[in-house]
């Protein structure tokens, strides 16, 4: 994921977490576990590599639903601002351990009881986040869970840009 990605496609932020939900959701409830998805303005798009965010955004839901506690709701949700997109994944985990939360995107971190991982997957996550320029950050919610963000450049689309590509107007 450090070169180039070449496969780069327009693309909604509410089509990709739509897809995601059927599997993470059916994911959540074999852990005891119910997902909630806010999947954001219909509109709002990004020009990324979708495989690879699809992964990173799986990714990231796998991880909450490991460490949140039963019975609890992972959240997957979606959100804008005039150039931004921020996809995030909250749990109810109770809270992360101690130390810089950033820190747990560095390979082999691993800070929980368990260990059945290898500690690459917030590493990984934070590669493919890169790889679509755009960058990964943890929020801890104390006594409750933490929120992971993966925070895009939103494609804006303007009238003298959809003119210049040739874009037919009605009206």
């Amino acid at each position: 994921m450090r070169h180039d990605i070449r496969d780069r496609t327009r693309f909604g932020i509410a089509e990709l977490l739509t897809e995601l939900a059927p599997g993470a959701a059916l994911d959540a409830a074999a852990r005891g576990l119910s997902l909630n998805v806010e999947a954001g303005g219909a509109g709002v798009r990004v020009d990324a590599d979708r495989a690879t965010l699809a992964a990173t955004v799986a990714n990231l839901l796998q991880n909450a639903f490991k460490f949140t506690r039963p019975g609890t709701t992972v959240t997957l949700r979606a959100s804008e601002t005039a150039d931004r997109v921020l996809i995030e994944v909250e749990d109810e985990c109770g809270g992360l351990p101690d130390g810089n939360a950033n820190d747990l995107f560095q390979p082999f971190e691993q800070r929980n009881a368990d260990r059945t991982g290898l500690g690459l997957g917030l590493a990984i996550s934070r590669l493919g986040a890169e790889a679509n320029n755009g960058r990964i950050y943890a929020r801890n919610l104390p006594d409750h869970g933490c929120i992971f963000t993966i925070d895009l450049p939103r494609v804006v689309f303007s009238l003298s840009a959809i003119v210049s590509q040739g874009v037919a107007l009605a009206g």
